[in-house]
């Protein structure tokens, strides 16, 4: 459970720092207050997280799918170009992640 948990988290993170981009410094009330609103809202899904699941973990999974959802966010809404190096960097995120939770003893398996 504490894996959907997690993905929902990340993904109303990512609703939170689109809104956070479309605010436009804050400057529109509409969504600079969706933007508080969900990163309340994810805050709030990772302490549940975080009950059951490692601190570094849930973290690692947490920033990682956030770095990588926004990078792909910028690129699919709001048309920003990725070059090679934005891919790679992506996937090293993606692989640590991996392997951060495959491999290493800290997952606790």
């Amino acid at each position: 459970m504490h894996w959907i948990l997690l993905a929902i988290g990340v993904a109303i993170e990512l609703l939170a720092t689109t809104a956070l981009k479309l605010s436009d410094g804050f400057t529109n009330p509409w969504f600079a207050g969706f933007t508080l609103i969900c990163f309340g809202l994810a805050f709030y899904v990772m302490s549940l997280v975080v009950r059951t699941m490692p601190l570094g973990i849930a973290y690692s999974v947490w920033a990682g799918g956030g770095i990588a959802g926004v990078v792909m966010t910028g690129a699919l809404v709001f048309g920003q170009t990725l070059d090679g190096y934005a891919y790679v960097g992506i996937g090293l995120i993606l692989a640590g992640v991996i392997v951060l939770n495959a491999l290493s003893t800290a997952a606790g398996g």
